[in-house]
Formats: structure tokens, sequence, C-alpha cells
């Protein structure tokens, strides 16, 4: 059999629906005739993303639960029970040979109605530490590809295949581009290059950090391309009248812009820093002390601990940003450590290995 039925789960945010994307895209090119649905959470980005790309999307009444009481906890049993009913019908209906979540509000409910019906269920755990609904589906799942060594502290270990996260094909070109980058974006070749990322709505605390420190680069000889996201563009647009810095609120060739740095500031969502690693360039973290579980500060640490980043909490900024910056851009040998560790760390075929664990599911039933 080579016309599959498969059902993709993620969502809430980029780092969800892209790599359950790319996942569909490689099953897709395998076995062209295969009939696809994603299911994530209504309200959501995935809503608008996943039609983009091509494939049906269906919504699940669903949300996150605060650990604090509030109308929405008061509601999220309701909820719950809702999705777990749409899960069963949308399963009954489209009959999956295999379900796959990438994680995400409505994964949870799906996923859990595929189990009970012994439909396979894939995982694909991005972070180093799994939030609470992968821990508990990871019991039942047939696989669970990961980003991540160590991760059976969380996982049965049988079950566990370290595959990497899906990550962009133009991201593994970009280290014959830098000259061509630099000139893509207007950029003086004997100065250093510093690509500032916080994700598509922004990050307000890096934000924060770069326009205070914008005369500190530009005595230090950096140039900038600020990504600022849309949330701030506005408010940050006014530095584009200045030499050395650039002030984007998305950056739509993303191959240029890592090929044209030098160094790199960027939250730790767990794409990014896949991302990242494939890139090779000295990177300093600066982990959104605000999402669950402070998973972005354990993806940025397991990276430290290679040796392969540098780390800044967002409370240390003030104290030691300048401290940390220099001690890399003054160093040859620092820089050429960084690239060199970090680029042992990537995992250039995740999207194949992830989904040749499909494939085993697949056959399961044929």
């Amino acid at each position: 059999m080579s016309n599959y039925k498969i059902i993709l789960s993620g969502g809430g945010t980029g780092g969800h629906i892209y790599p359950a994307i790319a996942i569909a895209n490689e099953i897709k090119l395998r076995y062209p005739g295969s009939d696809f649905l994603f299911v994530g959470a209504n309200d959501r980005m995935e809503m608008d993303k996943v039609p983009e790309a091509g494939y049906k999307i269906e919504g699940l009444w669903i949300s996150g639960f605060q650990r604090k009481l509030t109308l929405k906890n008061m509601m999220f049993p309701f909820k719950l029970i809702m999705s777990l009913m749409r899960s069963q019908k949308i399963i009954k209906t489209f009959k999956p040979n295999v379900v796959i979540g990438t994680g995400g509000f409505a994964s949870g409910p799906l996923l859990q109605v595929a189990n009970s019906k012994k439909v396979p269920t894939l995982i694909q755990e991005q972070n180093s530490y799994p939030g609470i609904t992968n821990k508990l589906l990871s019991k039942k799942a047939d696989t669970i590809c990961v980003a991540y060594e160590g991760l059976e502290r969380f996982f049965p270990k049988e079950k566990i295949v370290l595959t990497g996260n899906p990550i962009r094909k133009d991201l593994l070109e970009t280290e014959n581009k830098h000259i061509e980058a630099k000139d893509t974006f207007g950029l003086i070749h004997s100065k250093h290059t510093l690509l500032v990322l916080g994700g598509s709505l922004g990050a307000r605390r890096i934000n924060m950090l770069i326009e205070e420190k914008l005369d500190f680069f530009k005595a230090n000889n950096v140039q900038l391309i600020w990504q600022c996201g849309k949330l701030y563009y506005d408010q940050y647009k006014q530095y584009n009248a200045l030499e050395n810095v650039q002030v984007h609120a998305f950056l739509n060739t993303m191959d240029m812009a890592y090929a044209s740095a030098d160094f790199i500031i960027s939250r730790a969502g767990a794409s990014s820093v896949s991302e990242l690693c494939v890139v090779g360039k000295p990177v300093f973290f600066i982990p959104s002390p605000n999402v669950a579980e402070d998973h972005q500060t354990k993806n940025a640490q397991a990276i430290v601990d290679k040796g392969a980043a540098v780390l800044i909490k967002e409370k240390d900024l003030d104290t030691v940003f300048d401290a940390t910056f220099l001690e890399v851009l003054e160093s040859e040998e620092k820089q050429s450590t960084l690239r060199k560790n970090i680029k042992k760390l990537a995992l250039i075929n995740a999207t194949k290995d992830i989904v040749d664990e499909v494939e085993k599911l697949l056959k399961i039933n044929d």
C-alpha cells in the first residue's frame, strides 16, 4: 500500500507547526497519493499557516492550562472533554494509518484518542525538557523522535530515536554564501555583522538591550541586522537612519541573514536552536524566561554544556552583556571553538530520519 492516510497535529507556535509541515512534505514526496489532515487549536496560528502550506486542517476547542485560578482554567475540563469527543469523530471518520504529534495544545487530546483506538502514533519532541502533555502521551506512543540526548529521564528508553528537529533545506547551504549575503543586505565587508533574532512577534527584552547598546556596537565596529518583530517595528524603525543598523519586522530570506552574520543573538526555542547548530556561527542565547518549564533555558544550556554557545540570562544582561560579548568578539580562538563545537551538534537529516520512523509504523498494518 502506498496511499496512506496521515493525521498531523502541532501548533500554537511556529516551532510546533513548521516541523509538522516539513514532515508532511517529506511523506508526500515518498507517497504522493497519500491523504493528509492536520488538527490544530481553534484561534491559533496553525489555522492560517497550515492552509497556506497547502494542507487541510480541523480545529479543536482547546487551550493550555494555567497554574492559577482563572476563568480560562475553569473552562479547561469542558474544553478537554469537547476536544476528546471531536478527536474521536475525526479519527473515526478519517481512519488514519498513523498519527503524528509535534506538540501544542491540540496534539494532547488527538494522540490520546489515537492511542486508545490502537492507531500507531509518533511524537516529535523538539525540546531538551518535554512538557507535561508529551510526558503523558509517551507512555502509549509507539515512537518518540527527539532532538537532544538524555531524554530517557522523561520517556521510555526503548521508544526514543535521536533524529533532531526538521529544519529548512536552504539553511544547509549558508556556508558558501557569506560574501553574497553581505552584498544582498548592503553590509560593509570590513565590519563585524551581528544578527539579532527575536522571533516573528519580537522579544521585548532583547529589543531593549539592542537599543541601549547601539553606541557600544558602533564603537566596536559592529553592524546590525536587527529583526525586532512586527509588534515592535514601529517603535524601532527610526534606527534605520543610522549607518550601521538595519531594522526589520521580518526576515524573509533567513538563509541569507544567517550567511551574512559573524555573530548571532537569539532566543532558544527548539527550532531556532536546531537551525543555529546547522548554521554554525558563534551564538549568544538569551532565553525567554516566560515559557512553560523554562524550557528555553534548558535548550540553551544543553548547547552551552558542549562548549558550543554562550548563554546570558535576561536578569544578568545589564551587568554581564558587554564583557561577555567582547570576550567572543576579541578572540578568534573563542569564535573558532564555538563554530566548531556547535556544528558538531547539527542533525541535518532530521526530517528524513523522522519520516523513516513514520514509515516503520505505516508498514505495521500493510
